[in-house]
Parts: structure tokens; sequence; C-alpha cells
């Protein structure tokens, strides 16, 4: 297996010889009377360790100021990782060396996940999971490696970053193939930098010998959540987890105490619940535990909207709610539901997006005692929520559209809670997202109009190579909610304007509120693919990303030299394209 690659005088004769044998670079170093061989790459960022110096067996990068164990590549500096050494040997003063290839390349991308993970290496993320998918291993591997990370080491329990990790994972069908890696490198990311410097979470242990059944638990964990107290509701999650209790008794407990109080966390609470459970449908119900434990943290230190002004005042919406959370159960239990599209619709709609909470509210339990079914109302609640994005005016504060974004993402996260299981107590989520959408209706006035069907495009994908260059430049808002809409009305294919999208989204520094509202809009434009209200989806999500857009993209760039170095590029020398 050795081959010979040099004389020993030769080599005696340079600091440092480079050879090139079967695909290989490799430099030989000649050192206290020893022969060494590494791959010739920096495994940092490329650059060739023939330009750097040893000194007592320890090679040294003048790039990084990475620095290796000569012998076996082992590095000293771990945002590097271990250099690949060759076995040499000198047989009738010529040099050979051994380039089989050693270990498993698999395990040691994970393992080097692993480490980017723990260290909030972003390099050594994207290089991993560059690799990891390289390999052909299942996306879902290192989408795992993430949330089991997250839940170890996330103190404060389910947040931001693992709302993004499960967001892109979500959106990884509507890509294209080579994007793929860059959202699990965005999720990721998103993951170990939040969790960095956080100390690991300790488990709670169930109940002993509790034969307590589950419902009775949910009663004990929305009590615990009622006094603030996050360990007593953590240690309801695990028993009855170890209890039995599947996906939807859980969900039915969780999102029960989610909408015990009104919009509370202005909704960051639903969809964390939300994310968690779609996570689970990933990785498998037998991560329950842990991932379920990050989330009561979160419901115990809500801020609730009862004690918020403006849901007091002028108007008390309080009051009116709770008016109408009294005849819920009736209003449901009299009806004849009618699965499938409500009839009435465009009327609902219209009446959810007036001026009037009271009407509002009476129009949706009279549709619920219409037979209206209640994933349905959520979905029109939902749809009326999106349509404060898409008509949102630039006269407002740059910031409010994050308002706009929460009610959104708080209706999509009750809506698809329905879904998961329904539930009377659940419903009143749905309620509690009309309110905020009546309470963001300043953000509409004026109103920006939607594109018609009528502007549709003669060529639609003329349209589609467009909007990357109007995202390039600030404010291009109105121009790219046209586009999207031109091309849908045109007939332009909706799977190749979701990999556009995707991709717009993942070349910026996308903060987690613009990830939430793609995702939501995604979602929901998928669930009504085949009716009039889907294209505004996609319009509003179009707005949102023009109104976010560019940044600095400081994250595509390291995923860039990720990718480069994976495919073997010289990132090192001069780029044409910089000239």
């Amino acid at each position: 297996a050795y081959v010979r690659v040099a004389s020993l005088e030769e080599l005696k004769g340079e600091e440092s010889l480079v050879v090139h044998i079967e695909g290989h670079t490799v430099v030989l170093f000649y050192h206290q009377d020893r022969v060494f061989a590494v791959d010739n790459r920096c495994p940092h960022m490329g650059f060739p360790l023939d330009r750097g110096s040893v000194r007592d067996c320890i090679l040294t990068c003048h790039w990084h100021h990475a620095r290796f164990d000569l012998a076996t590549g082992g590095t000293f500096d771990q945002f590097a990782g271990d250099v690949r050494s060759f076995p040499a040997k000198v047989v009738d003063g010529d040099v050979f060396i051994d380039v089989r290839p050693k270990g498993d390349y698999e395990t040691q991308m994970r393992d080097r996940l692993r480490l980017g993970l723990e260290r909030n290496l972003t390099l050594v993320v994207g290089k991993s999971v560059i690799g990891i998918l390289a390999a052909g291993v299942d996306p879902a591997v290192p989408f795992r490696a993430g949330l089991d990370f997250g839940a170890t080491y996330r103190r404060g329990g389910w947040a931001m970053g693992m709302t993004i990790h499960t967001c892109l994972f979500n959106l990884l069908p509507t890509l294209d193939e080579t994007d793929r890696a860059h959202a699990l490198y965005h999720g990721l990311s998103a993951v170990t930098r939040e969790a960095s410097g956080n100390a690991p979470r300790f488990a709670i242990e169930p109940l002993p010998d509790a034969t307590t059944d589950v419902a009775t638990l949910k009663r004990w964990f929305r009590q615990f959540i009622e006094v603030r107290d996050a360990e007593g509701a953590e240690r309801c999650i695990v028993t009855a987890v170890r209890a039995g209790a599947d996906h939807r008794q859980m969900a039915d407990m969780l999102f029960a105490a989610a909408t015990d109080h009104r919009y509370i966390q202005i909704g960051h609470v639903a969809d964390f619940t939300n994310k968690a459970f779609e996570a689970l449908d990933y990785i498998g119900w037998e991560h329950a535990e842990s991932i379920l434990t990050t989330l009561p943290r979160g419901f115990a230190n809500a801020d609730r909207m009862e004690e918020s002004n403006a849901w007091r005042h002028p108007v008390d919406l309080v009051l009116i709610l709770e008016a109408a959370f009294e005849i819920l159960d009736e209003a449901v239990e009299s009806a004849d539901t009618k699965p499938g599209r409500w009839p009435e619709r465009e009327a609902l709609v219209e009446a959810v997006l007036a001026d009037d909470p009271q009407a509002s509210l009476d129009a949706l339990i009279d549709a619920l005692r219409s037979g209206c079914d209640p994933v349905e109302l959520a979905s029109i609640v939902t749809y009326c929520a999106s349509r404060r994005i898409a008509h949102f005016h630039k006269s407002n504060e740059f910031n409010d559209w994050d308002t706009a974004l929460h009610t959104f993402s708080f209706a999509h996260a009750i809506e698809q809670g329905l879904r998961r299981s329904p539930s009377v107590e659940t419903l009143r989520g749905v309620l509690d997202a009309a309110m905020s959408v009546y309470l963001d209706r300043f953000l509409n006035v004026p109103s920006v109009p939607l594109p018609k069907p009528q502007n549709r495009a003669a060529d639609p994908d003329a349209v589609l190579e467009e909007i990357p260059a109007m995202l390039d430049r600030q404010q291009q808002i109105a121009p790219v909610g046209s586009a999207v809409g031109s091309y849908l009305y045109g007939g332009g294919d909706p799977d190749r304007l979701l990999a556009l999208l995707g991709r717009m989204l993942l070349r910026e520094d996308r903060d987690f509120h613009t990830i939430q509202t793609y995702e939501a809009a995604v979602r929901q434009f998928q669930l009504n693919q085949h009716t009039p209200e889907a294209p505004h989806f996609l319009i509003a999500a179009a707005r949102y990303l023009a109104a976010h857009a560019p940044t600095v993209r400081a994250q595509k760039q390291t995923f860039d030299i990720a990718a480069r170095l994976h495919r073997g590029e010289r990132i090192f020398e001069d780029d044409p394209s910089e000239e």
C-alpha cells in the first residue's frame, strides 16, 4: 500500500516538499531525523501547510495560526480540526507513504458536528453538514443532533434557536437539493449561538410509582403554570410521557395551558409549542420527554395580555372574550359540524378584518353554531392575520412588521394545534388571534392593495429571474409583492417560486421573525394551494422578505467558504470576480 513519492536526499534539501499522489496533495517534512507526511490543506480554511512552519514537531499554519501534531495530525486548536496524516517510511533512500483511507468518514463528520455545536464554531458546523449530506446521510440525523444539543444546553428552554432550526427543516422539501445543507447550517448555527455558554439542563424525574391519569396531570400542569411554577409543570410533562401519553394528549395539555391566558408572550409560547411537536414528528416520539420539557419555563414566565393596557382600553377585549368563552362549549356542541371549506368564508374574513371586535367575535361564534369546523374557523383567522402583513403600509414604523408577524405566527400555531388535537380550550386561541388581528388594524391604514389576478405575467419565467435583483436593493416591498402575484396569476410553477424564495431567505443574515413569517406562509400556501387565497400568503411573505433585505450576508459567506472547501477549491488564491 506504500507508494514512492520522493527521494530522501531531495526532501532533505528542502524545508518541505509538496507531492501529488492518487488525488492527494501531500506535504512532506524532514524534522528531527524523521519523515512526516500530512495533507497540504489546512483543515480550517484550506491554506497550504507547506507555507507554515515546524518547531518541536508542531506544525503551525500561518493563516489563522492553527497548530498540529506533525506525527498524528491532531490539532491543538479545535476550530481547525485534525489534518490528515499519512504513514511514511524510508526504504533504500526513497520516501514512501500510505494513502489508504483511514477511519469512517461519516462518523468523523458527525463528531465534527458535535464539536462545532459544543464550541459554537459555525464554519465547523457548515463543513460537517455538507460532509454528512454528501455521504448520503438522512438530513434528519443532523437535525436531531441539533435538537438534542439545544434541549441539553439551552437552560432557558425552547426558544428562538430551536424554532429557527425546526422552521428551516420544515422548509427542506421546498428547497433545491443544493440548498438543503445551507438550511441545516442556518438552523444548527442558530441553536449553537443560543446555547453557547449555557450549562447543561438537569433532568427532572417523574412522580414515583405514579398511576395518575393524563387528565389529572393536565389539570395539575395548568395549575402550576397559573402560579408560574415551571418545575412542577415540567414534572407533570415527564410523568405523563412516561405513563404513555401520546402526541395528541400532550398537545391537548400544552395548548390548553397556552390559551388559559390571553395571547401570552405575543404568541411565542404557542408557536414554540407547535414547533416542538413538529420537531417530534420528524425525530420520533421517543424523544418527547427531552423536547417537551424545554417548554414549561416559557409558559410560566410569559407575559399575559390581560395585563396589557392595549387589551383593556379603550375597549376591554378581555371582558368580551371571556363572555364569548362562556358560550363556546354550547356553540360547538350544538352544531352539526360541516367539514371542509366554509361557504360563508369570505363574509367571515371581512368581519374579522373589520373595525368592530364584538361583531368579529359574534360572527365567529355564529359560524361555529352554524356548523363551521373549528379548524376551518382557525384557518380563516390565520388568513386574516396574513392579510395584515400583505396590506402593511410603509407609513408605519419598521418594527411594526413584527407586530403583524406575531399575530400571524400565533394564529398559525393555534390552527396547527387544533389540527393535532382539537379542543374547546385550544379554540379559545382562535378568538384571541381574532382580537389581535383587530388590534393590528392600524397597520393597514392606508392599506396597500393586493396584486390583482388580471395583472398576470405574460412570461412567468422572466419575472422569476428578476426577483433576486429586486431583493438586492432595499425596500423593494411593492415590486417584489407584485412580482410574486403576477408570477402565480400567470401560471408560474409554485414549486420553482418556493425554491427561489427559500434561497433568497437563506442568503441573508435572517432574523428569527423573518424565518417565522416565511415558514408559516409556505405552510399556509400549501394548505390552501387550490384556493383564491393561496397567492396572498406568498405575497405577504415576499413583502416581508423585501422589507428585511438585503443584509450583510455574513452567514452565507461562512457557508460558501465551507462549500468551497468541500469541493476542494483553493480559496486562498485570487478570485477573478473581485478584480
